[in-house]
């Protein structure tokens, strides 16, 4: 049986959430994944890092920690790419990433090569 949208949905989030924890050593308290058009955007809410913290103290401290997430993302965006299409045989075109360096939140946007939402509407017809 086909998974629903909300399914598919849980599962990005629980997958990200493993993902995130592994490589940095502590993950998001929550995470949620919606699927929309031809998006995935995945909310990472969580705590900035100490070092994130320390360096939002230092001039350009803002800079500094969205740099770093850059950074960051840049490095395992192939890695999340590959998880994506594993859950949902889709491919990324392309993905853009952004943290509040007030919260600790991070958003995810993955673009799709397909209107994932629409396909998924008409294979649950």
């Amino acid at each position: 049986m086909d998974q629903s949208k909300g399914q598919i949905e849980d599962v990005l989030a629980k997958k990200a959430t493993v993902f995130y924890r592994e490589v940095f050593g502590v993950g998001p308290k929550e995470a949620k994944s919606y699927i929309l058009d031809d998006m995935i955007i995945i909310r990472l809410l969580t705590n900035l890092l100490p070092i994130e913290k320390k360096l939002l103290t230092k001039y350009k401290g803002v800079e500094l920690v969205k740099n770093l997430r850059q950074n960051l993302h840049d490095a395992t965006i192939n890695e999340v790419s590959k998880i994506i299409k594993e859950i949902t045989g889709q491919t990324i075109i392309s993905a853009h990433s952004d943290i509040s360096t007030k919260t600790g939140e991070i958003f995810e946007v993955f673009i799709l090569n397909e209107n994932y939402e629409d396909k998924l509407k008409q294979r649950n017809l």
